[in-house]
């Protein structure tokens, strides 16, 4: 597993333990993917998280969620800005995932937060991913 690029490799977690129908997924913590999985259980797509506190860094445990059909509430991950392309919008070019229909995670100086709600803020900030 890469460590260059730990956001890939929280994505990349989450989108393997969909497409294998996984109930749950554990990920190694840091302060953003806390805030990121925090970001997809308010926007419901997640069922819940649960911090595992250990010797070293910790672990979040995230519990999919699926609708009646065992289809994957999350269709889609992708990574935007990487560590060797950031790619930084101002508060009137924040994207649109799928017409509205998904969520882009923009990383501002008021925090993470939706593309949404940074626009009602009114502020830009990079592009971390989007999800739909």
């Amino acid at each position: 597993m890469s460590k260059t690029d730990p956001i890939a490799d929280y994505l990349t977690c989450i989108r393997n333990a969909t497409r294998a129908k996984h109930p749950k997924v554990d990920i190694p913590a840091s302060r953003l993917k806390e805030e990121i999985t925090k970001i997809l259980q308010d926007e419901a797509y997640i069922k819940n998280h649960v911090m595992i506190g250990d010797d070293q860094q910790g672990v979040i445990r995230i519990y999919l969620k699926y609708d009646d059909e065992n289809k994957s509430v999350i269709s889609g991950l992708r990574r935007i800005s990487t560590p060797g392309f950031r790619r930084y919008v101002t508060k009137k070019s924040i994207p649109r995932v799928f017409n509205n229909l998904g969520i882009a995670i923009v990383t501002t100086s008021q925090g993470l937060m939706t593309g949404q709600e940074a626009l009602k803020r009114g502020v830009g900030g990079e592009v971390l991913c989007y999800i739909w």
